[in-house]
């Protein structure tokens, strides 16, 4: 039995070791070239001319490539409006520009500062205020409306308005965008490419090159992380390296330093959201309308799909009996903002997360119990604003069982103790939901295929879609398919994802990597299992046959594949209680002609939203989870801590334990630092100044919980997906908002008012907001 267990990681060997390659472990070919791109010095305006000539006769200098060496310069996974190299419409500062080709990457940037840019400067919009301010809209999203918002508002006995504001973020991941490009005959192109997203690396490259996409290959056999900053974004930097390919007929590889990465590539989206609320005496919200608004940067990328999921998740996990849900995307002179972990859901629940909190204070009530009364029901109440009925709902379970396992009732008696002491320093307690929805909102993405290999030793290899981030979703497919076959899951490879045996894949994104590819390839499985047991059968009925007899069609109506036991490295037919070995049926199947390999494509059914009514079911299920964070302030710096952390999650029946606890604990990780330390500094300019370790803080050790508990319900309702799991990538990260809110319930004993403070809650933020109440 693989299903369930805690299988080491496929790669866990190679990381500890060193062995597993990345893109820039590869060893470089003969006559292979760096590529270093170089950006523009200024965020709008037009680029009226470069001056490559300097450049070009630095030492170790071999070519220089602009816009115009381009077939197609214009990508973009929605909208095609973003260059490759900036032409002459500028969108933000450091756009690539000129690509500069070279022997080392030391002479590359020893000639990147001979590159001169004459440049018409335009007013660039940098803010959110700025582009609502001119109507600068990239997307404008059909509102979600239920009920009668306005009728509502009047009649609440309560309102509450105001702007939540939460910043962006950086991916940091470990390995940059890199990629190496090599020229093969006939014109073909072969990509290797730390990218989420083969298929569009793929078409990016051809469209870029002038070339059809059979021409070219696309290949990720891992990532050193990702968290959506590689879904579209690895793409055009792919495309840069094999211009200099095609170009120059050496392989090309160009992998970014950190600083160029996080100047050049987008982030997570800032929003603004603007909102009214009112609620009763016992915080029953009544109505919600709200307007969202997210910076979506210089261009269209991801953006709209982004703001829609904000949409559906500013619910958060409670009932909107009335909402109004208006949203626009800001086109800014920034850098295009992408997909990152949560894709949205994070800044629409925790503006929800915000107003709880907000509308504690004003009733003088603790924040749980307004949570627990609006909290979606079992029987009741769990409609969502757009419509879909969330079945077999775990969230008023999971709320009580946390609020007794991690002593709620009694830690908040201490607090209010504690706090009321005068000690300089002030605690805070808050418990958050997530519920979020699994399925890509785009429903053409919802599908994925599988080549599924079995040798003649009874191993087997596995070719997905599914692109390999750290997250574990080979070892997740390793496991569903030895569970399949009944064979050790080291006897299952799961191979370099290429365009060339799963085409026309979806992103690994929307924390569906394991769900669809995972299905497609446990689908293909049960063919051949078919195949093998119909063999058995005939065996047992002693049907005229030889090793080198063709064995007649398969009649499936005559298969009853339930009475064969695959186990153990055994096939057993349950109703003569007869074995035989794994090994010797495959190679009596191989002997007979029979296939020992299958395709098969996966697509999720019962999906369909209705975008003009904002209505529908959107998402195949949702992966719901609480969390409850204590934190500590100083009061004199501002500095916080966060002293305890207690998670409980519904993963249904999770397919690695293992691999799941360790997704829940860095989301989590990851979300607090979003919330709490991840600010993004820029200059008047619009330059990105925080492009560093040393200028950008992520969380280290020293920042996690000091008491760190993580906990999993027992679910085994979840019958639309593989083996009844469920999807754990991006859900827990939205569990990180409760360490903000925890901070915003410590400021509460400070002072009368509603305390107003933005995302992140950076020391700074907190040393001024406690300076209001003095």
């Amino acid at each position: 039995m693989s299903i369930g267990q805690n299988i080491p990681h496929d790669s866990s060997r190679g990381h500890v070791t060193g062995g597993s390659v990345f893109i820039d472990d590869r060893g470089f070919t003969q006559k292979e070239v760096l590529v270093l791109p170089v950006g523009v010095p200024a965020a709008a305006g037009n680029l009226k001319k470069i001056d490559i000539e300097s450049a070009l006769k630095a030492p170790g200098v071999l070519a220089a490539f602009t816009a115009k060496d381009l077939h197609h310069n214009m990508w973009g996974t929605i909208i095609p409006e973003q260059p490759i190299l900036v032409d002459q419409k500028i969108g933000y500062y450091d756009e690539p520009a000129v690509i500069l080709v070279g022997t080392s990457m030391d002479a590359l940037l020893r000639a990147k500062p001979l590159v001169k840019f004459e440049i018409e400067k335009a007013p660039a919009i940098l803010t959110i205020d700025e582009a609502i301010q001119k109507k600068n809209f990239i997307y404008k999203a059909n509102a979600f409306v239920c009920g009668a918002v306005d009728e509502a508002l009047q009649k609440a006995p309560h309102r509450l308005s105001g702007a939540f504001e939460c910043g962006g973020q950086e991916h940091f991941y470990m390995e940059s965008q890199a990629c190496i490009a090599y020229p093969l005959e006939d014109g073909q192109m072969e990509i290797h490419s730390s990218s989420q997203h083969p298929s569009e690396t793929q078409h990016v490259v051809a469209e870029a090159l002038g070339l059809q996409l059979h021409e070219v290959v696309c290949i990720v056999k891992r990532m050193g992380g990702g968290f959506g900053g590689k879904e579209s974004q690895a793409a055009p930097f792919a495309a840069m390296a094999a211009l200099v390919a095609q170009k120059m007929q050496r392989p090309a590889r160009l992998c970014l330093s950190k600083d160029d990465d996080m100047m050049m590539t987008g982030k997570r989206h800032p929003f603004k959201n603007f909102y009214e609320i009112g609620f009763d005496n016992d915080g029953r919200i009544l109505g919600l309308k709200a307007q969202l608004y997210a910076d979506g940067g210089a261009y269209a990328d991801l953006s709209s799909s982004i703001l829609d999921r904000a949409m559906f998740h500013i619910d958060s996990a409670y009932y909107l009996p009335n909402a109004h849900i208006e949203g626009y995307v800001c086109r800014t002179n920034i850098h295009s903002n992408t997909a990152f972990r949560g894709f949205g859901g994070p800044q629409g629940s925790m503006t929800i997360e915000s107003i709880i909190e907000d509308m504690a204070k004003h009733l003088n009530m603790d924040a749980l119990k307004i949570r627990e009364i609006n909290c979606y029901g079992k029987e009741k109440n769990n409609v969502t604003h757009y419509g879909q009925k969330l079945d077999h709902n775990p969230l008023p379970d999971l709320f009580a069982r946390l609020k007794s396992d991690a002593d709620y009732v009694k830690r908040r008696e201490e607090i209010e103790k504690f706090n009321a002491s005068q000690t300089g320093k002030i605690r805070g307690l808050s418990m958050t939901a997530t519920k979020f929805g699994i399925a890509f909102t785009a429903r053409f993405l919802n599908q994925g295929n599988a080549l599924v290999n079995v040798h003649k030793d009874g191993t087997v290899q596995v070719s997905t879609g599914a692109t390999e981030m750290g997250q574990g979703v080979n070892t997740k497919i390793q496991q569903i398919v030895a569970h399949a076959f009944g064979i050790p899951a080291p006897d299952v490879k799961v191979m370099a994802t290429s365009t060339e045996k799963n085409h026309n894949t979806s992103p690994t994104a929307a924390s569906s990597g394991s769900d669809i590819n995972g299905s497609a390839a446990l689908k293909g499985s049960v063919e051949i299992k078919k195949r093998l047991a119909w063999l058995y059968q005939n065996i047992l009925a002693e049907t005229p046959m030889n090793d080198i007899a063709e064995c007649p069609h398969l009649d499936e109506s005559k298969l009853r594949l339930e009475d064969f036991d695959f186990n153990n490295r055994q096939v057993k037919h349950l109703p003569s209680g007869k074995s035989i070995e794994w090994q010797d049926l495959v190679k009596r199947a191989y002997l007979n002609r029979m296939s020992l390999g299958e395709y098969a494509h996966f697509k999720t059914e019962g999906l369909g939203f209705d975008k003009a009514r904002s209505m529908g079911t959107p998402f195949n299920y949702f992966t719901n989870g609480v969390a409850v964070s204590e934190v500590q302030i100083d009061t004199w710096t501002g500095e916080y801590k966060v002293l305890r952390t207690d998670i409980l999650m519904d993963l249904g029946r999770p397919l690695n334990p293992g691999i799941d606890r360790g997704q829940v604990t860095g989301a989590f990780v990851q979300g607090m630092g979003w919330v709490t330390s991840e600010k993004l500094f820029y200059n008047k300019d619009g330059k990105l100044l925080s492009h560093s370790p040393t200028t950008y803080k992520i969380p280290n050790i020293q920042d996690t919980p000091r008491i760190f508990n993580v906990d999993f319900i027992e679910n085994h309702e979840n019958r639309q997906n593989v083996h009844r799991s469920k999807a754990v990538g991006e859900p827990p990260f939205l569990l990180g908002i409760s360490v903000w809110t925890a901070l915003k319930d410590a400021l509460k004993y400070k002072g009368t008012a509603i305390p107003n403070i933005k995302s992140p809650a950076t020391p700074e933020e907190l040393l001024m907001e406690l300076a209001r109440y003095e």
